[in-house]
């Protein structure tokens, strides 16, 4: 079997969840692994000097336990997938030429240099700044964001996170998150089903 693995990162609220889980359910053996389900517990998590917490950095997440679980993945696919109740779609006669899509979605993929390098494709969803504010407070979090946090913290760390990437991930496509989103997916998944069939044709 072989394997693609896909990163879909970008700023918060900018729609990279909404691609990737639409990614997932329209490219058969797919897995998604979002990185919003590894930040610790918020009791561990350091505030700055302003009483700001420091969410939006490598530090806030259990990475290790991330790359595991993508490690994971990339040893055994089809048991990863089979060990989550999901059953995976053989598409051609021969179990060996199957090639399985991981999906990693997430605002801080592109900064942790492991993950990095395991991405075959990046993506990057991008908004303006005052569609993301917008969009930010309209959403509930847990803890809620306390006043003043987009600003003191949610947007400078976005902009430092993204220059940092920038001097260290090559190949990044960007993405307008104001496009539709139809129009999105059928762009990221038409080139994911390309790669799919080269490496099928590899085998």
């Amino acid at each position: 079997m072989k394997t693609l693995v896909v990163g879909v990162g970008g700023m918060t609220n900018g729609g990279k969840s909404t691609l990737s889980k639409s990614l997932h359910q329209q490219i058969a053996n797919s897995c998604l692994i979002a990185q919003d389900s590894y930040f610790k517990d918020d009791s561990v998590v350091p505030m700055d000097s302003n009483g700001f917490k420091q969410y939006d950095m490598l530090d806030a997440l259990h990475m290790d336990t991330m790359m595991c679980e993508v490690d994971s993945w990339r040893r055994d696919p089809e048991a990863f997938l089979r060990q989550r109740g999901l059953n995976p779609e053989h598409t051609t006669p021969s179990v060996d030429e199957e090639v399985y899509v991981l999906i990693v979605e997430g605002f801080l993929i592109f900064n942790h240099r492991p993950l990095n390098e395991l991405f075959y494709k990046r993506y990057f969803m991008e908004i303006p700044y005052d569609v993301c504010k917008r969009r930010r407070s309209l959403r509930v979090y847990t803890p809620p964001d306390p006043p003043g946090y987009f600003d003191g913290h949610v947007w400078p760390m976005y902009l430092k996170n993204r220059q940092e990437i920038e001097s260290m991930a090559s190949g990044i496509v960007f993405l307008d998150g104001l496009k539709p989103k139809e129009e999105l997916l059928t762009a990221v998944c038409n080139y994911v089903c390309q790669e799919k069939e080269k490496l099928m044709e590899e085998a």
